[in-house]
């Protein structure tokens, strides 16, 4: 398969692979499946960079006033919206999925195993993984895929906030099929994310360079939640110690996490949703046993999201809530109720 490259990446480091051959006669077809937080933003900076260069974004989303709100903005010339993931399946040859848990991941790909069985490929089609899932579920749609002639699968989770995909300022894990991640790698640099992290070509290292960057993130955020807290018991501040922050560890994480809390900006429908950081921690937690790895700081930030959703979930019992849906910032919840003070609202103390 020949690629259109559209970009070239400011730095050669950018993309630990060569440049794929030149087009074709036929231009590549891409689509996108998956228009959440994340996958919107992907899917429209991708759209952006064929610049007529290669036929429409195909996009398919099982809410499809997402996909017709990607197809106002940006116009036909664009996108293309799929009525069906046959369609998706039979019309593209690179297809992107970004989508919200395993079970989801799971089902989506099996309707895509029976539309190839309907029309099987006669030339090369690639499938590409983008979101955060077990590792083994990669190599259990990898065999699935590949009874499947000329096909080939790819997983590639990005790492980055809702912000970062905005931006395109992802940075993208990649494991699988050599000349297929060679291929994709032209198109989501620095269309989608600014850096590609080659992980060889056992499909399961994305999955879990993935999982162990988002328990590192967990960590961070669970000590952070402490220490904003203790700082605000204190007498000291929250802010103050969250100013301390950006002057001696001014990591992006932590000062954008640290907004979030000093700030209760714990709206999850622009940030990450706190089932995902549950569905994570759970994912993190079976690998680190699986591997006789102990992590207690992810242990610790389990415990802390399960039980600020179990305070939210009370407030939206009670009417009570400020968001249908909460950030996984908001685990400072679990921190500030420990410690005496309101779980959402840093601007009071309980009583």
């Amino acid at each position: 398969m020949a690629n259109n490259l559209l970009h070239s990446p400011g730095h050669a480091s950018a993309v630990p692979f060569s440049r794929p051959p030149t087009p074709g006669v036929h231009p590549l077809q891409v689509g996108f499946c998956g228009l959440g937080a994340m996958g919107y933003f992907m899917a429209r900076n991708l759209a952006n960079s064929f610049k007529s260069q290669l036929p429409p974004l195909i996009v398919y989303n099982r809410t499809v006033s997402k996909s017709q709100k990607l197809l106002a903005e940006l116009g036909a010339s664009a996108v293309k919206v799929a009525d069906t993931l046959d369609q998706l399946v039979t019309e593209c040859d690179v297809i992107f999925t970004n989508l919200a848990n395993d079970a989801v991941v799971t089902s989506i790909y099996n309707e895509f195993a029976k539309a190839l069985a309907q029309s099987p490929p006669t030339k090369v089609k690639i499938f590409v993984e983008m979101s955060t899932i077990y590792p083994t579920l990669a190599s259990d749609l990898d065999k699935l895929l590949l009874s499947f002639p000329h096909t080939h699968f790819v997983t590639s989770p990005i790492f980055g906030p809702p912000k970062g995909a905005d931006a395109a300022t992802l940075v993208i894990a990649m494991s699988g099929d050599y000349r297929s991640k060679k291929e994709i790698a032209f198109l989501l640099v620095p269309a989608v994310g600014r850096k590609v992290i080659d992980l060889g070509g056992n499909v399961e290292k994305a999955p879990t360079l993935k999982l162990i960057g988002n328990g590192m993130i967990m960590g961070m955020n669970e000590l952070l939640a402490e220490t904003l807290t203790l700082g605000e018991k204190s007498g000291i501040g929250q802010q103050t110690v969250y100013n301390l922050i950006k002057e001696i560890m001014p990591a992006p994480g932590l000062v954008a996490y640290g907004n979030k809390m000093v700030n209760d900006l714990f709206d999850g429908t622009v940030g990450f949703a706190i089932d995902g950081g549950i569905k994570d921690a759970n994912h993190i937690r079976r690998l680190s046993a699986e591997l006789n790895c102990p992590m207690p700081a992810v242990d610790n930030a389990h415990r802390s999201l399960i039980s600020t959703r179990a305070m939210h979930q009370a407030q939206v019992v009670a009417g009570t809530q400020q968001w249908d849906i909460i950030d996984w910032s908001a685990s400072i919840a679990s921190s500030r109720v420990a410690a005496g003070l309101d779980p959402f609202d840093s601007k009071k103390v309980s009583t």
